[in-house]
């Protein structure tokens, strides 16, 4: 399981697949109610849903060729409290979450490095990264990543059903400064650029 999904260390963090011992672990980071505010999913409430998400969102996605699903977990106890995720679509979205009692420490920043580092040596052109504009902080790690503002779109997000006008970040890997991800511009009827994000 999650031999696609290479063990990579930082100073303070092991970034490792989930495991099913990991279920307790996801129920408290996908069932905290502001780590999960600007994700399109409601919370989980139950050990049961945890297990659920585990095996749809962890387990099938070991078992692809190639995948990046990283739980961050601290090295001193190597529970996790938050992930990295990284799309195998075309888009190659780059997506995070951490529990709120560790935020502010620069942990999702340390992680994402750790991760776009492995996403360069095996070889990506490009990862792009979303945020809602209710949520600049999170751009505020797009932006410590090294990720570039491009442009801003609207999208009705499920499972919530509300609308979302989202800040789309890109970072080309492979010396191809001038490259955009243009999926989410073309599908999106309201989109424009923003002067200063």
């Amino acid at each position: 399981m999650g031999m696609n999904t290479p063990t990579l260390q930082t100073e303070r963090l092991i970034l490792r697949p989930f495991a099913r011992q990991d279920i307790p672990a996801l129920l408290a980071i996908y069932g905290d109610k502001e780590t999960n505010t600007y994700l399109p999913w409601f919370p989980i409430q139950s050990l049961e849903q945890a297990r659920d998400l585990f095996i749809q969102r962890y387990e099938n996605a070991y078992r692809q060729p190639q995948g990046y699903r990283y739980a961050i977990c601290l090295k001193e106890d190597n529970v996790p409290i938050g992930y990295v995720h990284v799309s195998m679509e075309e888009g190659h979205d780059f997506g995070y979450a951490l529990r709120k009692e560790f935020w502010h420490r620069g942990i999702v920043s340390e992680a994402g490095r750790a991760v776009i580092e492995q996403l360069k040596q095996d070889g990506f052109a490009y990862i792009t990264a979303t945020h809602d504009v209710r949520n600049p902080r999170s751009g505020g790690v797009m932006k410590r990543l090294g990720m570039q503002y491009c442009y801003s779109y609207e999208e009705q997000w499920q499972p919530k059903d509300i609308c979302v006008t989202f800040r789309m970040y890109q970072m080309n890997l492979d010396g191809e400064q001038a490259r955009v991800y243009k999926g989410y511009w073309e599908q999106a009827a309201v989109r424009f650029i923003e002067d200063q994000v």
